[in-house]
């Protein structure tokens, strides 16, 4: 669907970038190995809002995600707030936080954020779609099976509700192909129930 295009990822030369340690090899062997993070925009009758994921590469689960009237690091940060929350990854920069040169992932106040919960930044190192391109596609689902298919949206509390609803049905109904066609909810579960049984034999 065409319409106003809005430029989301604005670069800051100014900013220190960390290195590209994830080279669009978009894959995790286990949950809280690679995380990937990016947002895009929705218009409504009140202005544009923007929609801010953090997604686990393992299953693609989203694990956290915000919806802001600016694009201001805060909106940003509050979708990592809530990934953090939620999975608690250990502190031993196991962890690879993927995304692409946006200023609001480059700050200083995100780039602190990572350090102080132990986990290793990444960012692209061309400057295009194909850098964050995991990222990219749940944001094109997104659009697709939600804000293209329910427009026009009136308010951006219309949007949070229904992305609330949407991020739940997501993780825990859509089928997704990569997967074997379950859900990432599902395909998380059996990668612990797998570990467990493992460590029963043992």
């Amino acid at each position: 669907m065409r319409g106003k295009v809005v430029r989301t990822t604005i670069g800051n030369a100014a900013a220190p970038c960390p290195l590209d340690r994830v080279n669009r090899q978009f894959k995790a062997q286990r949950p809280n190995q690679l995380w990937v993070s990016d947002f895009t925009y929705v218009s409504t009758w009140q202005g544009f809002v923007y929609v801010a994921f953090v997604i686990d590469v393992f299953a693609r689960r989203i694990v956290g995600w915000r919806v802001s009237s600016s694009m201001r690091t805060d909106f940003v940060l509050d979708a990592l707030e809530q990934a953090l929350y939620d999975r608690q990854p250990e502190r031993d920069d196991s962890l690879i936080h993927h995304s692409d040169r946006g200023s609001q992932y480059v700050s200083i106040r995100y780039s602190e954020r990572l350090a102080e919960a132990g986990v290793e930044p990444s960012v692209g190192s061309k400057g295009d779609s194909y850098d964050n391109a995991l990222a990219e596609t749940i944001n094109g689902l997104y659009k697709a099976e939600l804000i293209h298919r329910r427009a026009p949206w009136k308010t951006r509390e219309a949007v949070e509700l229904a992305t609330l609803e949407w991020v739940s049905w997501f993780n825990h109904h859509r089928l997704l192909e990569p997967l074997g066609y379950i859900p990432p909810a599902e395909a998380e579960a059996n990668y612990f129930r797998q570990l467990s049984e493992q460590a029963m034999t043992v």
